[in-house]
């Protein structure tokens, strides 16, 4: 497993860690303080489980186990992999926080920063995807499946 693959998963399990301490954060403000649920923080708490965790889980995962790039594919880039990463990864914490944040003091400046955090996750998982296309091929299992073979 190499570095960048080490990168998104551990990542991923971190954003996970604070998704579930939010999550622990709601059911305590509810039950405990009857404050009811925020729903900034429910987004804040829901998003970075679901984008933060599972979504960067799976880019490493797809970037460990797909077959490496042919030479001749021009659209993986090991350095824009890197850049997607760092992107993604700031978006994902600058959303959390900002989302968070807004949960107590909501700001048009906050509502802005959640948008402009959002549309650099869009566009990090976009460009995460293109550039891994090419490695999304077979691998000798279309011969297997050439000649009957079934899985």
């Amino acid at each position: 497993m190499f570095t960048t693959v080490r990168y998104f998963i551990k990542t991923s399990i971190l954003f996970l860690i604070v998704g579930i301490l939010t999550g622990l954060y709601l059911i305590i403000s509810k039950y405990y303080y009857v404050q009811g649920y925020n729903a900034e923080i429910v987004s804040a708490h829901t998003h970075i489980v679901l984008v933060g965790s599972v979504i960067m889980m799976i880019m490493g995962v797809a970037l460990w186990f797909f077959p490496r790039a042919e030479k001749t594919d021009k659209k993986y880039n090991p350095d824009l992999i890197r850049f997607v990463y760092w992107l993604m990864t700031i978006a994902t914490g600058i959303r959390f926080v900002a989302q968070f944040i807004n949960g107590f003091l909501h700001t048009s400046f906050l509502n802005l920063t959640v948008t402009i955090a959002s549309a650099l996750q869009v566009i990090s998982i976009i460009l995460f995807f293109y550039s891994i296309w090419g490695r999304i091929r077979p691998v000798g299992s279309h011969i297997r499946e050439k000649k009957g073979e079934k899985f």
